[in-house]
């Protein structure tokens, strides 16, 4: 057996580099004489190295002093609660946009929590448009804005933060989070679940804007509290040491390979050619996104007959093509295009669409 290109949406591909690295370090790590795995994440050794994957991230996204960055647990799913618990008052509003499956997962897991108001909603289009700028009215008395950035699901895509006013924006940056650079400046939080571009599951990253550690917002455990983890280091309670590690190991390779803007570069190369394949297929093939919402990192696309997704899906897997087949709640097809995921396997997909197309159609 051999490594297939793999174009799962999560848990997703890691750079081999990485992996190799971790390999060759996963019984003895450093001068420790034990697994990173084994070691006390309250030793110098975690502390130095937790110290150096914030100070990584930061180079990587140019995060400004007055934003706290944690290393978090408990999936972003977790903190579709947690973030009214934090930010806002008990029975204060706060504005959601709903893109698709995720932002209307976490305007309801928000409603237990806060007074949540969807202020744009495109279920209408089947979420493959962008709410217009102008469509919708944010209350300035609002907690805080809240959006996804990309839909990993549906493969929409906001191009840059919307204009909110004094009422901090909170983006969920799962699935984008790193794949370019972005202004951190215009958001109050932004958050990502690990498992797409920075590192196995188990870890979310957050970027917070000091000020709002400072909201009093609901009453809640401890540990609950961001505050609380920013005080600590995110050694409030034991961390998932593996996972930031693994972390670190990603951000260390990021920058050697370039930092963001060569990411964008290679990311939009890839993904104009998946989308130039579906586009140019003569109808075989159909991405249903609008052209300006379409995502960098996830490109569902359907069959001219869902007959042959069975045997587009064998296919493909046998060629070494990994995890194509789209989420359940779309059917088709869904190419997910992350960071680590070399050119190559998009060369290759695209081969063999043209090839499968000619033979099928």
């Amino acid at each position: 057996m051999s490594r297939g290109f793999n174009f799962s949406a999560g848990p997703a591909v890691l750079p081999e580099p990485v992996l190799r690295r971790a390999q060759a370090e996963l019984l003895e790590w450093g001068g420790e004489r034990a697994s990173v795995m084994e070691v006390s994440h309250r030793g110098k050794a975690f502390i130095a190295l937790a110290e150096k994957a914030e100070a990584d991230l930061r180079a990587l996204m140019g995060i400004p002093d007055d934003y706290a960055v944690l290393f978090l647990q408990g999936g972003a799913t977790t903190h579709f609660a947690l973030l009214p618990m934090n930010l806002a008052a008990a029975g204060q509003r706060a504005d959601y946009l709903v893109t698709g499956a995720w932002s209307k997962k976490a305007a309801a897991e928000g409603k237990a929590h806060a007074a949540v108001q969807v202020i744009a909603d495109t279920a209408a289009s089947n979420y493959t448009t962008l709410p217009a700028a102008g469509s919708y009215t944010i209350d300035p008395a609002s907690a805080y804005v809240h959006l996804v950035a990309n839909e990993t699901i549906h493969g929409v895509e906001f191009p840059d933060a919307i204009a909110t006013a004094e009422v901090p924006l909170v983006a969920d940056f799962s699935s984008s989070i790193l794949s370019r650079p972005i202004d951190v400046a215009k958001y109050g939080v932004i958050y990502a679940g690990a498992q797409k571009n920075i590192g196995p599951s188990g870890l979310v990253v957050m970027i917070i804007r000091r000020d709002l550690l400072e909201r009093a917002g609901q009453p809640r455990a401890k540990i609950l509290s961001y505050k609380a983890h920013a005080e600590q280091g995110s050694m409030l309670n034991t961390p998932p040491t593996f996972s930031w590690y693994l972390a670190g190991l990603v951000f260390e390779w990021m920058l050697a390979q370039g930092g963001l803007a060569a990411f964008e570069a290679n990311n939009r190369r890839k993904a104009e050619a998946v989308y130039a394949a579906i586009d140019g297929s003569g109808g075989f093939y159909r991405n249903p996104v609008a052209l300006e919402a379409r995502s960098l990192m996830n490109v569902p696309f359907m069959l001219h007959g869902a007959a042959l997704d069975a045997v587009f899906l064998k296919e493909s897997e046998a060629a070494g093509l990994l995890a194509l087949k789209g989420h359940r709640d779309l059917g088709g097809m869904r190419a997910s295009l992350y960071n680590a995921l070399p050119f190559d396997a998009v060369a290759t997909l695209v081969d063999f669409m043209g090839d499968f197309a000619k033979r099928h159609g």
